[in-house]
C-alpha cells in the first residue's frame, strides 16, 4: 500500500495569520482577501513558491463555500 501524504495543517493555520506582502492589499490577513482579488490571481497566473499555494488554497476553500472552515480554526 502506497503512503499517502497527510494535508499540512500549517497551510490553514497560515491563512488566518500570514498578511500579503505586496499589492493593494499589503497587510490584509489572507482570510480576509477578497474573492474578486483572488479571482484575479487565478486568471493571471498565482505567484510562485508558497505564497501562491496559500493563494490557491484560499481562492479553492472560497469558492466552495468551505470558509466555516477558517472560522472555526480561528477561535480554537
Amino acid at each position: 500500500m502506497e503512503d499517502v501524504p497527510m494535508p499540512d495543517g500549517q497551510i490553514l493555520m497560515d491563512l488566518i495569520t500570514v498578511t500579503m506582502p505586496f499589492g493593494k492589499y499589503k497587510g490584509t490577513v489572507l482570510r480576509r482577501l477578497p474573492v474578486s482579488y483572488l479571482e484575479w490571481f487565478s486568471a493571471k497566473g498565482f505567484p510562485k513558491g508558497k505564497l501562491g499555494m496559500q493563494l490557491q488554497t484560499l481562492y479553492e476553500i472560497k469558492l466552495n463555500g468551505l470558509e466555516g472552515l477558517l472560522d472555526s480554526l480561528k477561535r480554537k
